[in-house]
Parts: C-alpha cells; sequence; structure tokens
C-alpha cells in the first residue's frame, strides 16, 4: 500500500487545505471522517457524535476510514489520505478511552506508505468552524497523540513545514520521490 499516504495532525494545521491543493493538482486524495460524519450525523439528529456518544463516534470513524482504505486501495499511484486508521488509536488515547482489540487489529489490516506526513499545531491558521469544535490546547494534545499512535502502528513520522500550502505540496511530494 505504499501509494496510499497519510497526512494526519491535529485539526486546523492545514492538512485538508494541502490535500484540497494537490487534488487540485491532479492527485486522488480521501475525505476526513470525522467532519463526514459530524455532518451527516447533525442531518439526522443522530447519537454518534463526539459530545454524544464518544464510542460510537470512534466506531463511525473506524468504519469509514477502512471504506475510505478500500476504496483507495483500488487506484494505481498516489492517494493522499485525510488521516488513516491510526488516527483512531490516537483518538481514543486523547478521549481517555481504551483502545478495543479490534482497532489494533484495523491497524495491522489498513496499512499505509510507512511514511506518514503530520502537520504540526500552527496557531496562525487556526480557526473553528461548525464542525471543528475544539480549542488551540485540544489541536496540540491531538498531534502529541498522533505523533504517539502512528509510531505504536510501525510508521514513521515526517513533520511538514509551516509555509504556504505551495511550498508544503512541494515539501510533500518531493519528499515522496526522494
Amino acid at each position: 500500500m505504499d501509494h496510499l499516504v497519510v497526512v494526519t495532525g491535529g485539526p486546523g494545521s492545514g492538512k485538508t487545505t494541502l490535500i484540497d491543493h494537490l487534488a487540485g493538482l491532479g492527485h486522488r486524495r480521501t475525505v476526513e471522517a470525522g467532519r463526514a460524519i459530524i455532518r451527516d450525523q447533525r442531518e439526522i439528529d443522530g447519537l454518534g457524535l463526539a459530545w454524544r456518544d464518544d464510542a460510537l463516534f470512534a466506531e463511525l470513524m473506524l468504519a469509514w476510514e477502512m471504506r475510505s482504505h478500500r476504496e483507495a486501495a483500488e487506484h494505481d499511484g498516489l492517494v493522499l489520505c485525510d488521516r488513516g486508521v491510526p488516527d483512531l488509536v490516537g483518538y481514543h488515547r486523547l478521549r481517555g478511552l481504551p483502545v478495543p482489540a479490534h482497532l489494533w487489529a484495523a491497524t495491522r489490516a489498513f496499512r499505509y506508505r510507512r511514511t506518514v506526513f503530520v502537520a504540526p499545531p500552527w496557531p496562525e491558521i487556526f480557526a473553528g468552524d461548525t464542525e471543528r469544535h475544539q480549542s488551540p490546547e485540544e489541536a496540540e494534545r491531538t498531534f502529541e497523540a498522533m505523533c504517539e499512535a502512528y509510531p505504536a502502528c510501525g510508521y514513521e513520522l515526517v513533520t511538514l513545514p509551516r509555509v504556504p500550502v505551495a511550498d508544503r505540496a512541494r515539501f510533500l511530494l518531493d519528499h515522496l520521490d526522494g
């Protein structure tokens, strides 16, 4: 699964902006689970929201990530993944939830390129919105949780620089070519 490249980190660190930019250059991409689930659950007044049922929200995100992985794996060429299955290990730890055995099994079954790009907290661009309720402090804790979760799942992290999106994209692509 060397063609599946994860970009992770805390909220508001420019991950999705980077992936959107690269998609505009013709690269395939996945959609972030959390935002999509929040939109869907709000639309139906569902229980699968972090502030209603954290464990259910985590299970919905896991199902989303596994489906995204399967769909992305069918394609040849680079696919940029807006988070991945190991993000759920970080999420569980961040929220004080035990990491269930089936999640560890998922991290072994749904693999990505060994090199994972992590976007560090970037207070200057951080902004909340209708789906992002986290504070800058929680964004920092999320970043730290991802920096622990991915290596625990056998991945190597490369920290993205805090530079304009075109430069960040060039950094990522150059690193993949190198």
